[in-house]
């Protein structure tokens, strides 16, 4: 049982985290009215793979390097990079605190997953939390309406690819250490949009947008680094939550750059969706033999 003082420090670090990972979504959506989604996603992992590697060297990792190089880890990497795609392809078309609230539903479909691969089984109560974040889901993508476009589905895609990906994650042992995972699906993720970018017409890039990469690559370490910081020494069931933050600060980002507000139906939407997710999670720190519980995946 941690702190107060652990835990609040553990909270503090979570919304960092989030406010840097809001911020860098915002970067690649400004980066992407000129650039195509390969090239925004191999520009800006040039600049992450110096700063994965430098918080590798600054854990005093390297030695454990070759561990990046397992089938598990390659997978997870594969998965990340189809993740990454469908989301930057989709935040050049959707409101960011829109596609922000959509991705946050990936919690809820890893419950899905987990009851479909007799995983995990659940409840009445975790089952209505489950059917109330699809019609949240449902509420914001719309479907029917002229909002609902190609888009919109690359948004849902990129949340389940997130729950697959989040729930391999779980398979990969502790002698792995987080700074090492992160290295190599950077360097995956990066591949991959090279390899997508032979489709696209590449841009010039001496232009002020790969700023915006290189900040966006910054900003994407340091809100890892913050991850790392907030499940150290902390009760995860009590951090976690506050990962839902993003929403809220998605909402003000998107006003401010580019004057977005969510109308009703979309805050109705969204409000459901941080509402099933927290409250499935609840539930899963409460239940003694769910095996769904907030994992601390740290440094070792």
């Amino acid at each position: 049982m941690a702190s107060f003082e652990q835990n609040r420090r553990g909270i503090l670090a979570m919304l960092a985290a989030m406010t840097f990972f809001v911020c860098n979504d915002a970067l690649m959506k400004l980066a992407r009215e000129v650039y195509p989604a390969g090239q925004a996603i191999a520009l800006r992992t040039a600049f992450a793979l110096l700063a994965s590697l430098g918080l590798v060297i600054a854990f005093k990792e390297t030695r454990k390097l070759p561990l990046a190089l397992r089938p598990i880890v390659l997978a997870r990497g594969l998965i990340d990079a189809a993740v990454t795609l469908t989301f930057i392809w989709s935040l050049k078309m959707l409101p960011l605190a829109d596609v922000t609230a959509i991705l946050l539903a990936a919690p809820i479909i890893i419950v899905v997953l987990a009851v479909v691969l007799r995983i995990e089984s659940v409840g009445w109560r975790r089952t209505v939390a489950i059917f109330v974040g699809f019609c949240g889901v449902l509420v914001v993508l719309r479907p029917g309406t002229e909002s609902f476009d190609v888009a919109a589905l690359a948004a849902l895609a990129s949340a389940t690819l997130a729950a697959c990906r989040d729930l391999l994650t779980r398979r990969i042992g502790n002698e792995i250490p987080s700074t090492v995972i992160a290295l190599m699906t950077t360097a995956i993720v990066g591949f991959v949009a090279l390899c997508f970018g032979v489709f696209e017409v590449w841009q010039p890039v001496w232009r002020h947008e790969t700023l915006y990469l290189a900040a966006a690559a910054t900003l994407l370490a340091g809100g890892s680094l913050c991850i790392i910081s907030a499940y150290r020494n902390t009760d995860v069931g009590v951090v976690s939550g506050y990962r839902y933050s993003v929403v809220i600060l998605a909402v003000i980002v998107g006003y401010l750059v580019w004057g977005h507000v969510p109308d009703p139906i979309a805050g109705l939407g969204i409000a459901l969706i941080v509402g099933s997710g927290l409250y499935t999670m609840h539930r899963q720190r409460m239940l003694a033999d769910s095996r769904l519980k907030p994992l601390d995946r740290s440094p070792s």
